[in-house]
């Protein structure tokens, strides 16, 4: 698999994700739904606590890839919902630094909600990898 860096604007790689992310040669692609802060056996856990979520969404994020033989090296695309868009920014490092280490910055959304499916959750991760 080939990754291409589309970036017409630099200002978003500082910020930890590419304007566009140009995927060739790949034989496989993983769409992940919605992942929160809920346990193995379906319980929402770390309610009100916005680090722990974001941890746990990335964690079970991290899951999905690992079944599916992928790593967060395989993400090109995360969509980013939460019900706190400011409280969800000054915990934002744990996400990006987790990309960081990955060697990625995939083309990211995030948007600001009213609610989660899961009453409590606050940030839902929703991701697209290539192999």
């Amino acid at each position: 698999m080939e990754r291409t860096a589309v970036n017409p604007v630099t200002w978003s790689v500082e910020k930890g994700f590419n304007q566009g992310e140009l995927v060739s040669g790949h034989t496989r692609t993983l769409y992940i739904s919605g992942q929160t802060a809920m346990s193995d056996e379906g319980g929402p856990r770390h309610e009100g606590g916005m680090a722990g979520q974001l941890a746990l969404s990335i964690d079970n994020v991290e899951a999905v890839l690992a079944e599916a033989g992928m790593s967060l090296a395989n993400l090109v695309r995360l969509n980013v919902y939460t019900t706190d868009v400011d409280l969800l920014f000054r915990h934002y490092g744990e996400l990006a630094g987790r990309l960081g280490a990955a060697g990625v910055a995939p083309a990211t959304t995030m948007l600001g909600v009213t609610r989660l499916a899961i009453p409590g959750q606050m940030v839902e991760l929703e991701g697209t990898a290539v192999a």
